[in-house]
């Protein structure tokens, strides 16, 4: 053993022999100091045999009626005083034993020194004296016990509550002490879970002293250290009806006892009163607290015994007469899965201090159940300064459980089967963690990795692999179906091939997962089909890496992407359309998104109304009057002037029929000009079938607007197909032509000239002028016109219009 600094010793000394329960009554003075029981008294042999089982007393929390009780005295065998040994049963502060309930053996002699006791019905309490022989001693005992049973009966109410809490205490003081003589440096980190699991108060302003003195300062003022615990409270707490002081009656209920100091501190100086109440000239009672240590019970004594007149007669109390109260195990924490992986897994409880304090509970085990049904009970310890029960082995048996199995924890409260709480374990195997089928990885971004098939309960660390083999740990959590999120931030993740390495408890080489970090993607919104339809519209972002689409097993097919402001959009078609003709609107279905890069992303499908199916039946442009000296004239096609009127026919086909209240969208293909006509502006029915718009194009869509123009119809929100419509072109206003009199060249002047590609003599250009980019000028040299001036226009290159020159020569 390590030899102690005289301080340490000095104060162990003190600790050991300090009051840890104020005297039970003065020996002369009736207002005298109390005295510790500090004083080691005569043993004990007990048993108690409940049915066809015999336990030692230091495993019965209780007694039962019928039980047998096997009782001795443990003296030396130079014993000079002879002892008689007296039992008595109690049954009430108010109800004296009868005569029958009392027995005696005389220590000294071989065949009546024990006692062999059988619990009467109807008794609650059970008293050992252990008397100096006299004469009429045992009646003097008798007598005394049934003038004042309840003095008696709170004596053994008492003297039980100490008894439990000075087995807390001590277990305490044990720990810390040994603690201090082995490993000081634990006392910070076990002392906490210590008091925890005894109910004992935490100094914490210890923990911040040097670690040499630690042990001396949690173990100062003891009788101050124990807080009340209900159970063992309740385990007692037997008198009915008797006058008990009003402290003592809250310390022993659930409602007073949590967080108040235990009975253990005042109990004594009530029993002093007690028993100086019934004091004799013949002897005095000191009362003796028990410690059980398998079926030996040890009395401490707070007095020295007398053998003079008035001779001492000490006082135990065996456990009360009750029905059995098993421990109230619970969980410590929330509920999550227990690592087998290392020896010791640790079983977290609380709620009963006296699990570790005395033996009451024994057989202790955790039963497991197999796969094939059949179940196995596994051996815990209990542990006080880990806060619950121990199960050895490192799960090499896990093979025989699963990867996660449970395991309930039960055993024996004195003769009473309990059980208590469930655990879930897992067990750790090598190369069981990978990534969900939904999992990707995309560079540029924060990433929520989901990984499953372990032992979440078994994982260290997880920590993100690049090629050059640096690695940088990843904050995750456990879900509660088992798996695990690890959280990649965007500047941890660069595309190209990255690994996850989980490292378990219990094995040695970690699992590596191996992932490719994309390039991000688009947005993928949705897909609108309509009934009827064989190509839909998908919209997103970035739909230019839209492989496929699937839906139900139909495939569609991508078209060419349309990009605007906010959006893109990608007409898809389907392979095979007979797959879609049962689809009808209002169906919602969820469609799979193929990639160009194998990635597959879910996408929302909507199968619309049919939609309208219109044509064009004419069109008719109308110029408008200008005052241009040189009107301009547009070859017979699709291009008509900005600023003419046009008015077109359309014709619902198959079962689309017009009501007046229709929209008709007109818009340039690039979508930068687009206008609704509605029945308030142009829009009309001739008939069900038939309906007219009129528009004029410059209006509408602005003076800047140009090229082809599309149209469609809306109908109750669902649009038709667009379908084009006519070519807008804008013109330029030519007020004359210039020659010099028998000159090649002429002027040709006007406004807006800018409109104009090139201008010519003839059908073929030869010679023509091509107008730069940018022109600004309000005239141009060009080659002397005939009858006809010939011009391509920058609207339209393709088309060729004409003008009729006024030629003057100068």
């Amino acid at each position: 053993m390590a030899v102690l600094r005289p301080s340490i010793r000095a104060s162990f000394l003190r600790l050991r022999h300090a009051l840890l329960l104020a005297a039970l009554f003065p020996l002369t003075q009736a207002h005298a100091d109390p005295a510790a029981f500090d004083l080691t008294g005569p043993a004990l042999s007990v048993t108690v045999t409940h049915g066809r089982t015999t336990l030692p007393i230091g495993q019965v929390p209780n007694l039962s009626e019928g039980d047998r009780i096997a009782v001795g005295a443990e003296l030396p065998r130079d014993q000079g005083v002879h002892y008689v040994l007296v039992a008595a049963f109690l049954r009430g502060a108010t109800n004296p034993p009868p005569k029958s309930w009392f027995a005696q053996a005389k220590t000294w002699e071989r065949k009546k020194n024990t006692l062999d006791l059988t619990v009467p019905a109807g008794a609650r309490q059970l008293i050992l004296f252990l008397a100096p022989e006299t004469g009429g001693g045992y009646d003097a005992i008798v007598d005394a016990v049934r003038k004042q049973p309840g003095a008696f009966v709170r004596a053994s109410q008492e003297l039980n509550q100490a008894s439990l809490d000075r087995a807390r205490l001590d277990t305490f003081l044990d720990s810390i002490h040994r603690l201090e003589r082995t490993r000081p440096e634990r006392i910070e980190t076990v002392s906490p879970v210590l008091t925890r699991s005894l109910s004992i108060t935490l100094k914490a302003e210890c923990l911040e002293q040097a670690v040499d003195l630690q042990a001396a300062c949690l173990t100062q003022s003891r009788s101050s250290l124990l807080l009340a615990d209900s159970h063992s409270a309740s385990l007692t707490e037997t008198l009915v009806g008797a006058p008990t002081d009003l402290a003592l009656q809250l310390a022993a209920t659930p409602e007073g006892g949590y967080g108040y100091y235990s009975p253990y501190i005042g109990v004594v100086r009530d029993l002093a009163r007690i028993f100086g109440a019934f004091q004799s000239t013949q002897f005095q009672y000191i009362p003796a607290l028990a410690r059980a240590s398998d079926a030996r019970l040890s009395l401490l004594l707070n007095a020295a015994p007398s053998f003079a007149r008035p001779k001492s007669v000490m006082v135990a109390a065996l456990p009360a007469i009750e029905t059995p109260e098993p421990p109230p195990l619970r969980t410590v924490g929330p509920a999550r899965a227990l690592c087998r992986a290392e020896d010791g897994v640790l079983l977290p409880v609380e709620g009963a201090p006296l699990i570790y304090a005395t033996r009451y509970a024994h057989a202790m085990a955790v039963r497991v159940t197999r796969p094939d049904g059949s179940s196995v009970d596994l051996p815990v310890a209990a542990d006080a300064e880990r806060g619950g029960f121990v199960l050895g082995g490192a799960g090499g048996d896990a093979g025989a459980f699963g990867t996660g199995f449970d395991a309930t924890l039960h055993g024996t409260w004195g003769f009473t089967p309990f059980d208590g709480p469930r655990f879930r374990l897992q067990s750790p195997r090598a190369n069981s963690w990978r990534a969900t089928e939904a999992a990707t990885l995309v560079a540029g971004r924060d990433n929520s990795l989901t990984i499953e098939g372990g032992a979440a309960a078994c994982v260290e660390d997880i920590a993100l692999a690049r090629p050059s083999g640096a690695t940088e740990p990843l904050k995750w959590t456990t879900l509660a179906d088992g798996r695990i999120t690890a959280t990649i931030p965007k500047a941890q993740l660069a595309p190209g091939k990255v690994s996850v390495i989980v490292r378990q408890t219990g094995i040695a080489a970690p699992d590596t997962i191996a992932l490719t970090a994309l390039t991000e993607v688009g947005r993928i919104d949705g897909f609108t089909l309509h009934a009827g339809d064989v190509q839909g519209l998908l919209t997103g972002t970035r739909l230019d890496t839209v492989a496929s689409l699937t839906v139900d097993g139909a495939v569609f097919t991508p078209g060419e992407v349309v990009r605007t402001a906010k959006t893109d959009e990608r007409a898809m078609t389907v392979a095979t359309p007979n797959t879609v003709q049962g689809w009808t609107a209002g169906q919602d279905k969820t469609g799979r998104v193929t990639l160009r890069d194998g990635r597959v992303l879910p996408v929302a499908v909507r199968i619309a109304p049919p939609r309208p199916v219109v044509t064009l039946i004419d069109k008719t442009a109308t110029p408008t009057a200008t005052a241009a000296a040189l009107p301009i004239t547009l070859a017979q096609g699709t291009a008509i002037p900005i600023d003419a009127r046009l008015t077109f026919s359309l014709r619902g086909e198959g079962p689309t029929r017009f009501s007046g209240r229709e929209q008709v969208e007109i818009a340039t293909l690039d979508g930068r000009a687009s206008t609704i006509v509605t029945a308030a502006n142009g829009y009309a029915v001739q008939g069900p079938q038939v309906a007219i718009v009129t528009l004029g194009p410059g209006k509408a869509l602005g003076a800047s607007a140009f090229g082809p123009v599309r149209y469609r119809v809306l109908q109750d929100g669902v649009a038709s197909d667009w379908a084009p419509l006519v070519s807008l072109v804008r013109l330029p206003m030519l007020t004359g032509v210039t020659c010099d009199k028998g000159a090649p060249r002429c002027v040709l002047s006007g406004e807006s000239l800018y409109l104009l590609a090139a201008v010519a003599g003839d059908a073929q250009f030869t010679g023509a002028t091509i107008l730069p980019d940018g022109f600004t000028a309000g005239s141009v040299t060009i080659p002397r016109p005939g009858d006809t001036l010939f011009l391509r226009l920058r609207d339209d290159d393709g088309l060729t219009a004409t003008a009729k020159p006024v030629v003057v020569d100068r």
